[in-house]
């Protein structure tokens, strides 16, 4: 069986906040996202009866924003499995990392979902910026 990750971050191309809050509210029961700072925003959500925060932190890496719940009770077991969902519900690119990380992992290796199923590694180097 595969293991639940501890929390979940995937990294999220264009969309807009109304977009983004209605599928929060759909996945979490969350209210929509309020201002939390220069470009983060947060909100939280509950699932399975749990507390589920939430931050969204705009142009986190190359244009692409970082939507991170940190908690272990969300509706994916892994960063992944929410990168595909999301693809499809926001109709947009996500990105995630290709699983935990460990010691030697390739920090520029990447899981990229597109709309539609297309997914599969990608070099995704950290611009420095």
């Amino acid at each position: 069986m595969m293991e639940r990750y501890p929390d979940i971050e995937v990294y999220v191309a264009s969309v807009s906040h109304d977009t983004l809050n209605a599928w929060l509210a759909e996945v979490l029961l969350a209210a929509p996202l309020s201002p939390a700072g220069k470009g983060k925003w947060k909100t939280r959500g509950i699932y399975q009866g749990e507390d589920v925060p939430v931050l969204l932190v705009e142009n986190a890496a190359d244009g692409f924003a970082s939507l991170w719940f940190d908690s272990p009770t969300t509706p994916w077991m892994t960063d992944q499995e929410c990168a595909q969902h999301a693809a499809e519900a926001l109709q947009t690119e996500i990105r995630c990392s290709l699983g935990g990380w460990h010691p030697g992992a390739d920090p520029d290796r990447f899981w990229q979902v597109l709309p539609g199923g297309k997914e599969g590694a990608i070099e995704w180097p950290d611009s420095g910026r």
